[in-house]
Formats: C-alpha cells, structure tokens, sequence
C-alpha cells in the first residue's frame, strides 16, 4: 500500500513519432530514417545551417554527382582553402538538388591519432549527408 507522503508514480513515455522525409518538389519519400539523423547541436566543418544531417541514406533513392569547387572559400572564420571537394545529391525522381555529402563526420576510426594529440585531418572522416530544410517536406506519422 502506498502512502500518502510518496510521489505519484512517473507518466507514461510519449509515444516515439517517427518523421517522414520527402522531395519538396516532387513528393517522392526519401526514405531517410530518425535513427540516422544527427543531433541540431552537433558541430560540424562544413557547418550545420537551415539545414539536417543524417549519417546514412537509402541509394536507391538519389543521385550522386561529385563537384570540385577550385576558388577560395571560408569553412570557419579561421580557416579557409582554394579546393572544396563535396558531392551533391539529387533526387532519383524529379532530378532537384536537395543536399550535398560532405567528409567532416565523426572519424572512422577510434584512438589519439598521430603523436597521440587527438584526431587529425589525415583520419578518414565518415560521409555526412546534408540535406536543405527548404528542400524537404518534414511530415510526422505516429
């Protein structure tokens, strides 16, 4: 029996509501799984804005293009480059631009890296599929 003085007990969890990604333009699901979705919050050298980024996608959904970009261009107000490599995903069923992959994600693999001072630019980086919020029609399914 409980007592009077004891806490009422926790509510329920809400129910998980899952996101259904599609084309703008076209309508076509993307297929692109919350589970895979990276947090608002997490930093990123290519930068994160109006924008969301997920670790993996369906293939079979997009096109892939590759683009070098030979000019100068800012990654952060502390570093800039002449050559921007990054590839641009196209949706398979209206051909519209709707993000790009860049190599700036966690690194593939675990450890200190060269002289043991933390992950350096030489450690391969795992792909991080950016998509344009303006692009993506965001409905939720419970």
């Amino acid at each position: 029996m409980l007592s009077s003085s004891s806490p009422p007990p926790p509510p329920p969890p809400p129910s998980s509501m899952a996101s259904i990604y599609t084309c703008k333009e076209c309508g076509a699901n993307l297929n692109l799984s919350a589970h895979h979705l990276y947090p608002p919050d997490f930093y990123f050298e290519a930068g994160n804005k109006d924008s969301v980024s997920f670790s993996a996608v369906d293939a079979s959904k997009f096109r892939f293009e590759k683009e070098d970009k030979i000019r100068p261009f800012f990654e952060t107000l502390d570093y800039w480059g002449i050559q921007r490599k990054r590839t641009k995903i196209i949706c398979n069923s209206c051909g519209r631009l709707v993000g790009h992959v860049y190599d700036d994600g966690p690194p593939m693999m675990s450890g200190t890296g060269q002289f043991h001072m933390g992950p350096s630019q030489v450690i391969p980086r795992a792909p991080r599929y950016r998509f344009k919020t303006k692009a993506l029609h965001v409905t939720s399914e419970t």
